[in-house]
């Protein structure tokens, strides 16, 4: 795995955490959009459970999906934020930090740092040559 790979997980986790925020959202309103259907005929004693409790079960296993990914993506976090405080430069270290822990883009990480984009790539670069010496210790 390369350092980029290796920095990488924590934007992955945190997308796929997002993704499931979504699906979530997209099952809640499934659930409060059901109705009940009230007759006094007898329902045949099929076991069938209605639409509303598969969504609960539905949700209920997603929120506990997203819990244990977050508990990853903070381990993950912990895990990598320990790589980067190894590095030795601290323009590096907090480029880094922006780009791998915060999830900023390019654009936002150059307005905030006040680099261009040729020193920011410079700096990236330079960064991940001392993030892959230290993984490879």
């Amino acid at each position: 795995m390369t350092a980029k790979e290796y920095l990488s997980q924590v934007r992955y986790l945190d997308d796929s955490i997002n993704t499931k925020i979504d699906m979530l959202d997209g099952l809640n309103a499934m659930a409060t959009k059901c109705t009940s259907v009230f007759s006094d005929m007898p329902k045949g004693g099929n076991g069938s459970t209605s639409r509303l409790e598969d969504i609960v079960i539905k949700i209920i296993a997603l929120q506990e999906e997203i819990n244990a990914e977050i508990d990853t993506l903070v381990d993950k976090k912990t895990e990598i934020r320990s790589v980067i405080m190894q590095v030795e430069n601290k323009n590096e270290r907090l480029l880094l930090e922006k780009r791998y822990l915060c999830c900023m883009t390019w654009d936002a990480i150059m307005a905030t740092s006040f680099i261009s984009k040729t020193s920011s790539m410079r700096i990236h670069n330079s960064a991940l040559d001392s993030v892959e010496k230290i993984l490879k210790k």
